[in-house]
């Protein structure tokens, strides 16, 4: 369980503003589209919701494991949003799901991705106690459940004392100041309102004052964002979830921003 260890190690887990499944979804996608290395076109966010309208990709016991499949080359790739008051997923259980693990594939990793889900489900299964979140209260709860699911999968793929060596070495990290913990924190996620005039210029409407000023600053914003759903400008990741045209051509882009990673001390 490589993958999802990596994921919670990099700080890509994530508390969920919304109960909305498509705005979740989108957003978890953005996430793995903001890694280094993946391709800055690899339209993850488009594949996600295409695959996930082909079929429901519920698990069990309140887990879903969303996946987008690319012919590019890379390493297998998890983010984890996490609900306090879950997202209807349409399965058949039709309660709210809390966890939403979500896979970016690369052909070469297919194999590893099966492994991953599979070593998932039957620490799942196995392991009664580690099924309900209910107890979980903040972020820091949730990342130790899943390190808890990340031993116990890997305690059947590997034996048990390499597993609970691993399962040691994740606490230690996630229990002290991790900096990499911080990187995908709440507080990077910036609402804002950009409205692009037709002669080019852009205004910012933030709570962050930073964020707007270096947005304000990038040429050509206004037109990328009415081009493309995913513009990366001024270490930014910028989703466009709406946009609406108003009178003398004036774009209004709802946008949720993740702002650059801070400096490491």
């Amino acid at each position: 369980m490589k993958a999802l260890l990596t994921a919670l190690e990099e700080g890509r887990l994530i508390e969920l503003p919304e109960a909305d499944k498509q705005k979740a979804l989108t957003l978890l996608a953005s996430l793995i589209e903001a890694v280094p290395g993946v391709r800055a076109d690899a339209q993850i966010v488009e594949g996600i919701l295409a695959r996930e309208a082909q079929a429901n990709t519920y698990l069990a016991y309140g887990i879903a494991c969303p996946h987008v499949r690319t012919a590019d080359e890379g390493e297998l790739l998890c983010a984890v949003g996490w609900s306090p008051q879950g997202i209807l997923y349409g399965d058949k259980e039709g309660k709210p799901v809390p966890l939403v693990l979500l896979y970016y594939i690369p052909d070469s990793q297919r194999t590893a991705y099966l492994k991953e889900v599979s070593a998932l489900a039957r620490a799942l299964q196995n392991h009664e106690k580690l099924r309900d979140l209910a107890p979980t209260a903040d972020l820091n709860a949730v990342r130790m459940r899943l390190l808890d699911l990340v031993a116990a999968g890997m305690e059947s793929a590997a034996g048990e004392a390499r597993a609970r060596m691993i399962h040691l070495e994740a606490r230690g990290a996630a229990q002290a100041p991790h900096p990499s913990a911080e990187a995908v924190d709440p507080a990077r996620l910036v609402p804002a309102w950009i409205v692009h005039s037709p002669d080019g210029r852009v205004l910012v409407l933030a709570q962050d004052g930073e964020v707007a000023r270096l947005l304000e600053a990038q040429a050509g914003l206004g037109e990328r964002l009415t081009r493309e759903p995913l513009v990366r400008a001024g270490g930014c990741v910028i989703h466009v979830r709406q946009s609406s045209t108003f009178g003398l051509d004036r774009q209004l882009h709802d946008c949720l921003v993740i702002t650059p990673e801070p400096p490491k001390p």
